[in-house]
């Protein structure tokens, strides 16, 4: 197939060709005028399955022909007795053995990192000790660095690797995937040193990036009939620019920085690379102005030199369309617009970007027109059902149940699928509304089977849910495989539900997965050691979120999402590469906790911009298809984005050829886009909808409320619509589901601790001390409280206060003491046949008869003020207690009325009772009760709120935001 050559033997595809397609078309035409067999003598070896399929694709298109022998890099040599080297040892076994080494570290040293990072640490740990074995890197060239110019961390990092030596260096019978896969290539050289293959071997598509592929593909270049394909081969790039891409310090992120490595590796020049076929890339004035955009940093000033030599920058650029969006939504949406278009017409497209968040979208976008994209990525396991679910279990292990992960579990499709889902979903519903309205924030099995009583629940299900949901977490450490049995076990008991029937959770693609990879768990788990319930939650979200899952449904045959490394193996007429901003694509470099750029270099590793570098080399491959569109979002999460370095680079390229038409072909390029974003602008555009006015409904007298408590006087004030949808809607708000120590239930523990106090001092004036204060708090806190923290915190507000409170309280007992407590009040305002109903926290009486009404706040008490014009609780209560409105009690004159308020501080605030006098009080009610119960009177949203920052119970039923307080009221008359 070849002529002899005394140099290596490499080939090129250019930039935006379709390398498999030409890899094949070269095939047969060197096959031409030879024997049928002569391809079938070929060894084609290619670096990924995919790029194999695509091969074997094209082939079977015709016409018909005997097949090249086609294998893998990874797997070659596997067929032949090399060494009869044994299987490598699972990458899980070899991560779950890292952790614990890592997990003693942290013990000894805890302020290296968090606990929470441990098994991010041996992710990393791992793949830098796969790194050394490709790479051929030993841990003494990283023992010997001399780190004692540099910080502490790099120098623990540095011992800590030398710990990790078993691991690098590993006996023949427990070798990596690298480091046998290195062992197996070095095998395979050294036959062919011996007894070079006279059939023709051919290594096509990969670049060299990893020491061992280099090591691979050197031999194979020198073979008497080996040659490499080599992909996105840079023909336009002068000889003086690639002479300057020897420094990896300084030219790791070019995109033809690996080729010439490998040029320097084979002593051949730039011009000695030969291109695999006649045909020409299908716009080769885009791959030269390309060439020149991406030159390496410290030779732009090629642009000066070299730019004016630049011709035909319309024909270039014709085919490229750059669209600068405002946001990510509006980038999917446009890219969702023009795929929809590319499958009306029938013409193949692919959007390739590294962002899923954008492909997401994206999808999203194509399914209001019912297109499936072909997701090469598919959706990591994390995420799926069966991924959520396992998760969701794992949980329980970990934490103390509450309702928000109860009812997670409980309405997950997959949860009690065994049979009977409708009553189950049934049951669940009103499991979620009792633990709203009755709690308890954190459900047992007691709260459960007394909600069962309560609703009639069936006993079964009652049974299966108080088995398999309550006392479920560990606290302390098990053997992995213990983890592994429990959750597998418990998973399926909950899928399977209550009546004993196999559930779907390990059905469909999904779940098949998520299954291996339990499998494959249990398999290795002796390797894993003891581990907290918390580390083997993280463990399983780790592993999990490193499978993928593509869905099984057809996806559109002509529509598709590919990541930069499909890309490399696929063609299409229209290629989308989207979120071409910094930090996207690029993507950041990811941090590495073990060694620094400069240890690396000095170590023979690979650098950070090694990614950099391959995903420039996947731009430049891209931007040369038939058609492009680029596209990025100028603004994410209210911050302005850097675009891409290599989009910045063309634009300001185009931007400094004003003699070419440079500026023109690029306000083409923005122009084509703008239109786009203009259409999907136009698809967005919803019909403009006036805002709600300010509600003041009317409803009829004989709707309105007859009767309020002393407490809603003051919201009937404020915020008068409130009182409208309480009592004439009869709506009342959800309470949260995730019941947290908020507020109300600070109120409600502290009022009781004081009334259970004080009545105790009652009876016995020796209990009236600090001591029986804080143990009389403790002990209800203990029992009402459900959250330690919250419970710690509020007894230390009391301790800071009680001192405070027993001085003021027994200065209170010298004139009087306590006679009742939660007194219930009632007066009915006549003629006006309207109750006012209420309870007092607490009655005095003093030494003349006289009554002291007193009212508990844990919030701030409001100022004399405020009560006379607003929250008037108290001067309406002492009202009520002079009218005889207090059970048990006779019409008594009231000697004073006050706020105590146990809040950070203590306060007390009296009632304006001279200034505010009860009959007062009392005719101003009437006034405004009876205001109210007239036909005209509406009932205002957000009357007369003390803030307007104040959030009502109401305020969405009221639509207020699409209104504020600078609007009239819009009374409405409701029938």
């Amino acid at each position: 197939m070849f002529d002899p050559c005394p140099t290596a033997r490499v080939f090129a595809v250019p930039p935006g060709a379709d390398f498999p397609r030409m890899l094949v078309q070269g095939l047969r035409d060197r096959s031409t005028g030879q024997p049928p067999e002569a391809l079938a003598r070929v060894q084609l070896v290619v670096n990924t399955r995919r790029m194999a399929r695509r091969v074997r694709d094209l082939f079977d298109q015709g016409p018909a022909c005997l097949l090249p022998r086609l294998s893998l890099v990874t797997d070659l040599g596997e067929s032949l007795d090399l060494a009869q080297l044994p299987p490598a040892v699972p990458p899980l076994r070899r991560r779950l053995e890292l952790t614990q080494l890592i997990a003693k570290l942290l013990e000894q040293q805890p302020d290296l990192a968090a606990r929470s990072s441990l098994f991010d640490l041996s992710d990393s740990l791992a793949v830098l000790i796969d790194e050394m074995q490709g790479e051929g890197v030993s841990p003494d060239a990283v023992r010997q660095l001399d780190v004692s110019d540099m910080s502490g961390h790099w120098a623990r990092a540095q011992a800590f690797i030398g710990i990790a030596d078993n691991f690098i260096d590993a006996g023949q019978n427990a070798l990596d995937v690298q480091a046998r896969q290195r062992r197996v290539v070095e095998n395979l050289i050294a036959r062919w040193e011996e007894s070079p293959p006279q059939h023709p071997v051919i290594l096509a598509g990969s670049t060299g990036s990893r020491g061992t592929t280099l090591m691979l593909m050197e031999a194979i270049a020198r073979l008497p009939q080996g040659a490499l394909i080599l992909p996105g081969y840079d023909f336009d790039q002068p000889d003086h620019v690639w002479r300057g891409l020897d420094d990896a310090l300084t030219s790791e992120d070019h995109p033809q920085y690996r080729f010439r490595k490998l040029m320097t590796q084979l002593e051949l020049e730039p011009d000695q690379i030969q291109p695999w076929t006649g045909d020409q890339p299908p716009s080769a004035s885009r791959n030269r102005l390309i060439s020149l955009a991406l030159r390496p940093a410290p030779i732009t000033d090629a642009w000066m030199s070299e730019g004016p030599q630049l011709t035909d920058l319309d024909s270039a650029t014709k085919d490229l369309t750059l669209v600068e969006a405002q946001s990510p939504r509006s980038e999917a949406l446009a890219i969702a617009l023009r795929l929809r278009q590319a499958a009306e017409t029938g013409q193949t497209a692919a959007l390739i970007t590294p962002d899923r968040m954008l492909t997401r979208q994206v999808s999203a976008a194509l399914d209001r027109w019912n297109i499936l994209p072909d997701d090469s990525a598919g959706l990591p396991l994390q995420l799926s059902p069966p991924g959520r679910f396992l998760r969701h279990v794992a949980g329980l292990f970990a934490r103390r149940l509450d309702g928000e992960a109860l009812l997670t579990l409980l309405k997950h499709p997959l949860c009690h699928d065994g049979g009977e889902r409708g009553a189950h979903l049934l049951h669940t519903r009103d499991l979620e509304l009792d633990l709203r309205r009755h709690g308890p924030p954190f459900p047992d099995s007691i709260s459960l089977t007394a909600f069962a009583i309560r609703k009639d629940v069936p006993e079964d299900w009652v049974r299966w849910l108080t088995a398999h949901f309550c006392d479920q977490q560990i606290s302390g450490e098990l053997p992995l495989a213990d983890w592994v049995i429990r959750l597998r076990t418990l998973a399926e008991a909950i899928s399977a539900g209550s009546n004993d029937e196999t559930g779907t959770l390990w059905d469909k693609n999904a779940g098949q997965k998520a299954l291996g990879v339990l499998t494959a768990l249990e398999d290795e788990a002796d390797h894993g050691g003891p581990m907290t319930a918390h580390d083997f939650a993280d463990l399983l979200g780790a592993l999990l979120a490193s499978e993928e899952v593509r869905d099984r449904d057809a996806p559109h045959p002509h529509i598709m999402i590919w990541g930069t490394l499909e890309a490399r193996v696929q063609g299409a007429d229209l290629l989308i590469l989207g979120g071409l901003n910094e930090g996207s694509w690029p993507e950041a470099a990811a941090p590495d906790p073990w060694l620094n750029r400069q240890m690396r270099d000095k170590s023979g590793l690979l650098l950070p911009e090694r990614r950099i570098g391959l995903s420039a080399h996947d731009f430049q491959q891209a931007i040369g298809a038939p058609e492009v569109w680029l596209t990025r979002a100028t603004r994410s999460d209210d911050a302005e984005t850097v675009p891409s370095r290599w989009l910045n680079r063309m634009t300001n390229l185009l931007q400094g050829l004003p003699g070419q038409g440079g500026p023109d072909a690029l306000a083409g390029m923005r122009a084509r886009g703008r239109q786009w974003l203009r259409w999907s602008e136009q698809l967005e555009d919803a019909p403009s909808i006036e805002p709600a006015t300010r509600p003041s409904p009317r409803p009829p007298v004989a709707s309105r409320p007859n009767r309020l408590s002393v407490t809603e006087i003051k919201r009937l004030i404020r915020d008068p619509y409130a009182i409208y949808a309480k009592h004439v809607l009869r709506l009342k708000p959800l309470n949260p589901l995730v019941q947290a120590p908020d507020a109300l239930l600070r109120g409600i523990v502290i009022h009781e601790i004081l009334e259970h106090f004080v009545k105790d001092s009652v009876l016995d004036g020796a209990l009236l001390t600090r001591e029986n204060f804080l143990k009389r708090a403790e002990s209800l806190l203990d029992q009402h409280v459900a959250w330690p923290t919250a419970r710690k915190l509020w007894l230390a507000r009391l301790e800071r206060i009680a001192d405070d409170f027993l001085a003021a309280e027994t200065a209170r007992r010298g004139d009087g003491g306590p006679v009742a407590f939660e007194a219930a009040m009632k007066l009915v305002l006549s003629p006006l046949d309207f109750s006012i109903v209420g309870r007092a926290d607490r009655i005095d009486r003093n030494c003349r008869g006289a009554l002291r009404i007193v009212d508990y706040k844990t919030g701030t008490p409001p100022t004399e003020s405020q009560q006379a014009k607003f929250d008037k609780q108290l001067l309406i209560e002492a009202a009520m207690a002079e009218q005889g409105g207090i059970e048990g009690f006779d019409p008594s004159p009231v000697a004073g009325a006050v706020f105590i308020g146990m809040g950070g501080t203590y306060k007390e605030v009296p009632a304006p009772l001279v200034k505010e006098p009860p009959d007062k009080v009392l005719a101003e009610l009437k006034e405004l009760i009876s205001a109210y119960l007239e036909p005209d009177q509406g009932f205002s949203s957000r009357r007369m709120l003390h803030k307007d920052t104040d959030i009502g119970d109401y305020d969405h039923l009221a639509r207020f935001g699409e209104w504020d307080r600078t609007d009239d009221t819009m009374p409405e008359d409701m029938t």
